[in-house]
C-alpha cells in the first residue's frame, strides 16, 4: 500500500482541517466545506477560519447530500483555476454547487500527472482513452493534452457542459462527449469489440444515470471492473480506478483487479491524501493503477 499526495499544486492548498471540516484555498477564494474524515481538532481557531474564508458551505438539515453556500465575501459566481506541471497546463472554471463541490477534486492531480506521462509514452500509437464518471474532466484534459483520443463519459449533462468549458479554457479540442449511464455504455463497447489503451474511472459511492439507472459502488464495482478488463488493450495500456467511500478498503480493489487483469504489471495501489499546513494528513480516496 502506498500513500500518495499531489505535489505540484500552485493555486490550490489545504490550509487546515478538523472538526469534520476543511479550510481550502482555490485560487482567489478560500472555502470551508464539510469533511467527514477530519475527525481531529483543527489547528487554527474557529475565528481564524471565519476571518480567512470567502465562502462557507452549510448542509441542508432536511437533505444531508445538499446545502447552501454563504458567499458574502465571494462576489463572483465562478472563477478560474489552473494546474501546471512538466508541460501539462490545464484550466478549470470553478463554481459553488449545491453538493459542496466547486468543480475539481484536487487530490486527483496526482493521477493527472500519471495520465499525462502514460499517454505521452504511447503518443506514437494514437492511444484511445476512456474516462468514465468523468465529472468536470481533469483526467480527460490531462490525457488530451498529452495527445490521446479521449472519450469523456458522465451521466449529468450539465457536468459534461462544464467539462467542455474547461477544455476550451485549456485551449484543447476534439474530446468526444458522452452523456450516458457508465454500465450501459461499457456493455455496448464490449459487444462492439472496441479497445482502449487507457481506461480511467472514478465512481461515486452512489449515483444515478441520466434515465434513473442506479449505481451502488459495493454492488456494481465487481461487474464494472470485469467489463473494463474486456475493453483494455492487453499489450499497450494503462488503467486507473479511484474510489471514495468510507470503510471501502484498498484491499477490495486489490482483489478485484487481481481477478480481472491477470496480465497487469507495474501496479500501484493505496490511498490518496492531502496534507494541510500543519502536516495533518486527510485521506481522500483509494486508488489502483497499472500500466504495460
Amino acid at each position: 500500500m502506498q500513500l500518495v499526495k499531489p505535489l505540484h499544486w500552485q493555486e490550490y492548498e489545504l490550509i487546515d482541517s478538523g472538526h469534520f471540516e476543511k479550510l481550502e484555498k482555490f485560487g482567489e477564494y478560500i472555502t470551508i466545506r464539510p469533511e467527514p474524515q477530519a475527525a481531529w481538532d483543527s489547528s487554527l481557531s474557529e475565528a481564524e477560519w471565519k476571518k480567512m474564508a470567502h465562502a462557507t458551505f452549510k448542509r441542508d438539515p432536511n437533505n444531508p447530500e445538499k446545502g447552501v453556500w454563504d458567499t458574502t465575501k465571494a462576489p463572483k459566481p465562478n472563477w478560474p483555476l489552473k494546474y501546471s506541471y512538466n508541460g501539462l497546463n490545464i484550466h478549470f472554471k470553478l463554481s459553488f454547487s449545491s453538493f459542496k463541490h466547486v468543480g475539481i477534486f484536487p487530490e486527483q492531480a496526482a493521477n493527472w500527472d500519471y495520465i499525462f506521462e502514460q499517454v505521452k509514452a504511447r503518443k506514437a500509437t494514437n492511444p484511445k482513452v476512456l474516462n468514465m464518471f468523468a465529472y468536470t474532466g481533469g483526467a480527460s484534459l490531462a490525457a488530451k493534452a498529452a495527445g490521446a483520443d479521449v472519450t469523456h463519459l458522465d451521466s449529468i449533462k450539465q457536468v459534461v457542459t462544464w467539462s467542455r468549458e474547461n477544455m476550451e479554457l485549456s485551449n484543447l479540442d476534439n474530446i468526444r462527449w458522452i452523456v450516458d449511464d457508465a454500465m450501459k455504455f461499457i456493455k455496448r463497447e464490449v459487444k462492439r469489440g472496441n479497445k482502449y489503451q487507457g481506461v480511467m474511472l472514478d465512481p461515486p459511492a452512489y449515483g444515478r444515470g441520466p434515465n434513473g439507472e442506479r449505481w451502488v459502488l459495493e454492488e456494481d464495482i465487481n461487474e464494472m471492473i470485469a467489463l473494463c478488463s474486456q475493453i483494455l488493450d492487453e499489450k499497450d495500456h494503462f488503467f486507473i480506478i479511484n474510489t471514495y467511500s468510507i470503510g471501502f478498503s484498498y484491499m477490495v480493489l486489490d482483489n478485484l483487479i487481481n481477478k480481472a487483469f491477470p496480465f497487469k504489471k507495474n501496479e500501484q495501489s493505496g490511498e490518496l491524501y492531502m496534507e494541510d499546513r500543519f502536516h495533518k494528513k486527510l485521506p481522500t480516496g483509494i486508488f489502483y493503477r497499472f500500466h504495460s
